[in-house]
């Protein structure tokens, strides 16, 4: 069925173009995050403060309008993805920290158009992440005791997806929210030491953004 709608939909994509009927081009920006979490630990609630990002998230989309009214895009896009939580409990030591998770994912969207698109529209549709740098901070306090870096790291989850929303206003300027379906972390990850430091934490990230869509 996953394999028919995707026949289905690139054919009729397809077809329209032959047909002539339809008008392309490209559309880029820039946009920043205002993220934050659905974390839970164990079924317990934890505490999580509102992340801004306002680096690196860039995008190049290919439009197709099928009418002045109705329209898709698809393309790729690099998305700086994270949250602050504010009561991390470490599993090895008890001990209370706040941590600040971060990836940056490379996203593939398709999403469906409607409104007047020589002008403003809406949006809406679903994203598909790779997640290929990995950042975690731990502070005690206001001081940062650790930091880790790595790259296709089995810390989190290697493949992240969720839908969104947004509208393009007639200046280019965007608002758009976003939620992920699947958890940031990867909760089977060990470390060195033999400990899961995820085990049992559930977060899923979602924000809202604001940025520009400036055509080519």
């Amino acid at each position: 069925m996953k394999h028919f709608w995707t026949t289905s939909f690139f054919l009729f994509f397809f077809s329209c173009s032959l047909l002539g009927q339809t008008r392309s081009y490209w559309t880029g920006g820039m946009d920043m995050n205002f993220s934050f979490a659905d974390v839970e630990v164990n079924d317990v609630q934890g505490d999580v403060l509102m992340r801004w990002a306002p680096f690196v998230n860039v995008h190049t989309y290919f439009n197709m309008d099928i009418s002045t009214k109705f329209g898709f895009l698809t393309g790729l896009g690099i998305s700086n993805v994270g949250y602050i939580y504010d009561n991390y409990t470490e599993p090895s030591t008890a001990i209370v920290y706040k941590k600040k998770f971060r990836t940056y994912n490379l996203g593939i969207p398709v999403a469906l158009k409607f409104g007047d698109l020589a002008k403003w529209y809406v949006y809406a549709g679903y994203e598909v992440e790779f997640p290929f740098v990995y950042k975690e901070k731990t502070f005690d306090g206001k001081d940062k005791i650790n930091k880790i870096t790595g790259w296709f790291s089995d810390r989190q989850n290697s493949f992240l997806h969720g839908p969104f929303i947004g509208v393009r206003f007639f200046d280019g300027g965007t608002i758009k929210f976003k939620y992920y379906i699947s958890e940031f972390h990867n909760q089977d990850f060990m470390d060195s030491s033999g400990n899961k430091p995820y085990a049992g934490l559930k977060a899923n990230i979602f924000y809202f953004s604001l940025g520009y869509l400036l055509e080519r």
